[in-house]
């Protein structure tokens, strides 16, 4: 059969560009006969996207025209992120396609969007001031104004890291609209971005964190079981900050992770953890559970404190009135305790990462600290958190270089 030629009962297939497109008479939300048009690289492809497209047309009104970009994002959003996905991400997406995407690309036709299209407007990102683009400083009181206002640009552009999240962004919309049959192919998977560094994230040594844990555990710290917790089971905050009594097992010995507490706008949820992977039942070890007891004791000391105004709840970690410890907050109290500890400063997520290295000096299984760390893929737990650290490194190298001393 060649190019040009056409099967039986097709009629309406024809050679487009470097592929091919069809058309069927569909009738529109508004009542309108129109042509509906499919595009594809192969005549097989483009039939059976035709064939569909026929059956839709007889289930029922078929709309006829493509929508430009920012209009078919909105409907993504809603239609299908907010249901479907994690309120964050929805939060992220919104976030990202209000402020870049719908600027940049919002008003070009959904498949008239081309690779240089897209690849031209990432190039542009990482040069665009925020702060400028965004009136922030432009916002603030004229005496509190610092910067972009005052023609003093602070050049508050977008990293590496935050440009790929952008541009994953579109893509996933664009994804949505290649399985919608919208367009036939994803151009912002075409796109090439900056290469991304990923950020060495800091470690205690056993004894810098055995140094921070006494510390807090000295000065009668609230959190300090939140602390014990991250150290040694590799909590992540949301998961120790959503921890209920109910998640506890003192007999058993166990701890349930199943909920995590999240900051997500103005609202506090209390929702499931990241992935399936991130739940399980891990052992409640002698520490953790003598931690535990007695953040209980605290915890009903700070009920009866409060009486009446005491606002009861089955969370672990709540401040002295029984409300949910906001995730911010508890960044403020891990900064403030590790300076008073005078170990080096590391964030709470990598206190995460040294109950990895920790376990790896102690030469644990690999597959072990994938699923005391409830990873969902191994090569996250050797490549990211399984990183040896500096003594058990040095111990090594000396082993390498005594075995190859003649």
């Amino acid at each position: 059969m060649t190019a040009k030629a056409r099967a039986n009962g097709e009629g309406s297939i024809f050679p487009y560009r470097q592929g091919f497109g069809a058309y069927v008479w569909v009738l529109t939300p508004i009542g309108e006969k129109k042509r509906k048009y499919v595009y594809g690289k192969s005549r097989e492809e483009v039939h059976e996207k035709w064939l569909k497209l026929h059956q839709a047309a007889k289930d029922g009104p078929v709309a006829s025209r493509v929508p430009r970009l920012d209009q078919y994002l909105q409907y993504w959003l809603h239609e299908v992120i907010k249901p479907n996905r994690a309120p964050l991400t929805f939060v992220n997406y919104e976030l990202f396609v209000r402020l870049y995407i719908t600027p940049g690309l919002g008003a070009v036709r959904l498949d008239r969007l081309q690779v240089r299209d897209v690849q031209k407007w990432v190039n542009k990102i990482p040069g665009i001031c925020q702060c400028c683009a965004q009136g922030k400083d432009a916002r603030r009181d004229k005496k509190r104004q610092r910067c972009c206002a005052r023609g003093m640009c602070c050049k508050e552009v977008p990293s590496a890291r935050t440009v790929a999240d952008i541009r994953a962004c579109l893509r996933s919309a664009l994804s949505n609209a290649v399985r919608e049959e919208l367009i036939s192919k994803n151009v912002a998977a075409k796109v090439i971005l900056p290469t991304v560094r990923k950020r060495k994230g800091k470690v205690w040594s056993s004894e810098e964190a055995r140094q921070f844990l006494e510390s807090a555990r000295r000065d009668g710290d609230p959190l300090y079981a939140a602390y014990v917790l991250i150290l040694v089971l590799g909590l992540r905050k949301g998961e120790v900050l959503g921890l209920t009594w109910d998640d506890v097992d003192f007999e058993a010995e166990e701890l349930a992770v199943a909920l995590q507490l999240q900051r997500v706008q103005r609202r506090l949820l209390h929702r499931e953890t990241k992935t399936e992977a991130s739940d399980d039942v891990l052992p409640l070890v002698g520490i953790c559970a003598a931690a535990l007891r007695q953040r209980r004791r605290e915890q009903l000391a700070h009920a009866t404190a409060a009486g009446a105004v005491w606002q009861g709840s089955k969370l672990i970690f709540t401040t002295r009135s029984g409300t949910p410890v906001e995730p911010r907050n508890f960044n403020r109290s891990w900064d403030g305790r590790v300076a008073r500890s005078g170990v080096p400063k590391i964030t709470v997520h990598d206190g995460r990462r040294t109950c990895a290295t920790l376990l790896v000096d102690l030469e644990v299984h690999p597959r072990q600290v994938m699923q005391i760390l409830r990873h969902a893929q191994f090569s996250v737990t050797m490549e990211i958190y399984a990183k040896a650290s500096d003594k058990a490194t040095k111990d090594a190298l000396k082993r390498l270089g005594n075995s190859l001393d003649g």
